[in-house]
């Protein structure tokens, strides 16, 4: 555990360190890499994350979902500790904070749909390796939410990607029983698949 502290702290303090230049050109290198992949192309239903505390900025990749006519959304964190569901996003929407500050769209609860009804999950994180492994900022949402794909084929949606800077990669994270793997980590340079060679 400690371990595992240590090294979000390291992570969370070099990405925050970024200039918006940097921040900026790795958005825009992340649009390119991810909208090349067949697994974007073929989406319908992708839920993508409001960046917060240096996060990879994955907006432009959610605006250019919207031009493509595909149904964007975002996370919802309904209650404190439970899973997360997801609201649809369209350009313009009203947005608020959620307890942790990120804006969420202002969503009626009967229009919120949960994961399995998505093909895509794009999900922040802190640290990845090669294995599919992820790090994330510790409270849990993504593992609960995602904890159906756990032993599932590899075919059932949604597909669980990581969006994150290229330096975010670590060695072998120690894997515990309730985290969820990724199916693929797109960075502002490569489009990783465990298990498979890397594309670039």
């Amino acid at each position: 555990m400690e371990q595992r502290n240590l090294l979000r702290t390291q992570m969370r303090t070099r990405r925050q360190q970024l200039s918006r230049r940097e921040q900026q050109l790795a958005a825009d290198g992340f649009v390119r890499i991810l909208c090349q992949w067949r697994g974007f192309r073929s989406a319908h239903r992708i839920a993508f994350y409001y960046p917060n505390d240096g996060e990879l900025d994955i907006r432009p990749a959610m605006q250019q979902a919207q031009a493509m006519a595909k149904r964007c959304y975002l996370p919802i964190v309904v209650r404190f500790g439970e899973v997360l569901r997801f609201g649809r996003y369209r350009r313009g929407q009203a947005m608020r904070p959620n307890r942790f500050g990120i804006p969420e769209p202002v969503t009626h609860p009967q229009e919120l749909i949960s994961a399995n009804k998505l093909n895509l999950v794009i999900v922040p994180l802190v640290a990845f390796d090669r294995d599919g492994g992820r790090l994330g900022m510790g409270a849990g949402y993504y593992d609960r939410t995602m904890a159906f794909l756990l032993g599932a084929p590899s075919w059932r949606p949604p597909d669980l990607v990581g969006a994150a800077y290229s330096f975010q990669q670590t060695a072998a994270l120690p894997q515990r029983p309730w985290d969820v793997p990724l199916r693929a980590i797109a960075t502002e340079t490569s489009l990783i698949m465990p298990g498979r060679q890397q594309s670039t």
